[in-house]
């Protein structure tokens, strides 16, 4: 653990409001991609983001020091998420007006594209999953961090970035967006 780091942690413990804003301005884009990964909304990640630095900077004390900050502070934006999904999935989904037609031509099919097809594929796999995999692949967090950050032990970790990789070919590749192939894995 960076000593600048355990510094701006005891800045805001004393109640500094200038290393508050800093605390959060360090880890928002990091806390709001992982919340935006596994909500796919922008409100949602928002409000989630916003919800995981309240809870962090009301439990700092409790934080081992000894340990990253970081992978604590994005199990508690996971562990938000996860709640939001919960509370989702017991509300009525509405129902599209149109389904879209998907482009499948290759020359059209842009990065833009693949990304939006890769968010769209992540909502369908379990949160767990498709938090390590947001967790390893949009955080870079090693197994060992992401296993601290989820509580959880490495090898699952590993076989839960490994379903979500294969969930996401075969989402992928139902939409026509890949073919599915061990040369899939490559493209996400």
């Amino acid at each position: 653990m960076s000593d600048d780091v355990k510094q701006l942690v005891s800045r805001c413990l004393a109640g500094d409001q200038a290393a508050m804003v800093e605390f959060v301005d360090r880890y928002r884009g990091r806390v709001f991609g992982l919340c935006y990964r596994m909500l796919g909304q922008r409100q949602d990640a928002e409000d989630m983001a916003q919800e995981t630095f309240v809870r962090a900077l009301r439990s700092l004390a409790r934080w081992d020091s000894e340990r990253d900050l970081e992978p604590w502070l994005l199990a508690i934006a996971g562990n938000r998420c996860r709640t939001m999904l919960a509370s989702r999935s017991r509300r009525p989904q509405p129902t599209p007006l149109y389904d879209g037609v998907p482009d499948r031509t290759p020359d059209q099919l842009s990065a833009e594209h693949l990304d939006e097809e890769v968010q769209l594929a992540l909502q369908s796999i379990r949160a767990e999953y498709r938090q390590a995999f947001t967790m390893f692949h949009e955080s870079e967090l090693s197994y060992a961090e992401i296993s601290e950050a989820m509580e959880c032990p490495v090898g699952t970790v590993k076989t839960w970035i490994h379903r979500a990789r294969n969930q996401l070919i075969e989402q992928l590749a139902n939409r026509g967006v890949v073919q599915e192939s061990r040369d899939a894995v490559r493209q996400i």
